[in-house]
C-alpha cells in the first residue's frame, strides 16, 4: 500500500524504519567522534567490554563495529601488555575522513539534514536572542572575531564548529544544546569539505555577524532567518561540490 507522506500526518509511521544495525550506529559515533577530532590520532579506546556498557550494547556488537573500524584503518588493535585498539586518522586528516563519509549519503539526504540543521540553529539563534546573557555576547563576538582572523582552512572550520555551539548554549535549552552538538557531529563535518577557502570564508564571517548582530539586538525573527540562511547556504555549497565530483 503506499502512503501519500505530504498532506498525511499518520504517514509518518509508515516511513521508513532506521536501516543502521546496532553495530553500525556504534561505527558511525566512533567515525564521527574521529572525524571531529574528539577521538585524535594515536588515543586510546576503551575495551570492549566497558564500550559495550557505555554504549548499551553487547560486546559481540562492539566487536562487529571495531571490526569495520580496522578494514576502514581509522583504528589499530594491538595485542599483548599495553594492547588495545588506537585511533588512526586518515592520511589527508580529518577532510578524507569527511569525504568518504559524503559517499554514504543521497542528494535527498543531505537536503534531509541540511533542513534539520538549519530548523534547529534558527531555533537556537531565536532563543539566543530572547535569552543570552551579556557573557554569552562576549564569547558569540570572540568566536567571531576567532573565525574572522582564522587563516588555515582547519582553523576556520573548527571557529565556525565552535560558534554554532556557543549560539545553542547561549539559547539556554540543553536538548537543542545535546542535538547541535549531534549534528555537528553527523553534518557539520561533511559541510566543513565544501568551505574553507577565501571565497567561503567571507562568506560565513558575514552570516556569523549577522546572526551576532541579531542577537546583539534582541531580535528573534532576524536571529532565525539569519541562522537558517547561513546553514541553507552551506547545504547547497556542499550539494554543489557532489554534483560537480559526481559529473568529473
Amino acid at each position: 500500500m503506499a502512503v501519500q507522506f505530504y498532506g498525511r500526518a499518520s504517514a509518518a509511521v509508515f516511513s521508513p524504519l532506521e536501516s543502521k544495525s546496532r553495530s553500525e550506529l556504534v561505527s558511525r559515533r566512533l567515525t564521527d567522534a574521529i572525524a571531529l577530532g574528539l577521538l585524535p590520532d594515536a588515543e586510546q579506546l576503551p575495551g570492549e567490554t566497558d564500550l559495550a556498557g557505555i554504549f548499551g550494547v553487547s560486546t559481540v556488537t562492539v566487536r562487529e563495529a571495531l571490526s569495520v573500524l580496522r578494514a576502514e584503518g581509522l583504528i589499530e588493535t594491538r595485542r599483548g601488555r599495553g594492547g588495545g585498539s588506537f585511533v588512526r586518522t586518515p592520511e589527508g586528516g580529518v577532510v578524507e575522513l569527511a569525504r568518504r563519509r559524503l559517499d554514504g549519503f543521497s542528494l535527498s539526504e543531505l537536503r534531509d539534514l541540511g533542513d534539520v540543521y538549519a530548523a534547529i540553529s534558527g531555533a537556537s539563534a531565536a532563543l539566543a536572542a530572547r535569552r543570552s546573557s551579556a557573557e554569552d555576547l562576549d564569547r558569540l563576538r570572540r568566536v567571531a572575531d576567532t573565525l574572522a582572523t582564522a587563516t588555515a582552512p582547519d582553523a576556520r572550520r573548527r571557529a565556525d564548529a565552535h560558534f554554532h555551539v556557543e549560539v545553542a548554549a547561549a539559547a539556554q535549552s540543553p536538548q537543542l544544546y545535546h542535538e547541535e552538538v549531534r549534528l555537528q557531529a553527523e553534518f557539520g563535518t561533511l559541510l566543513w569539505i565544501a568551505f574553507g577557502d577565501d571565497s567561503s570564508h567571507e562568506q560565513m564571517v558575514r552570516s556569523c555577524r549577522a546572526v551576532v548582530d541579531s542577537i546583539a539586538n534582541r531580535d528573534p525573527r532576524a536571529a532565525r532567518e539569519a541562522a537558517e540562511q547561513r546553514v541553507a547556504d552551506s547545504t547547497a555549497r556542499l550539494i554543489d561540490y557532489r554534483l560537480n565530483r559526481d559529473r568529473r
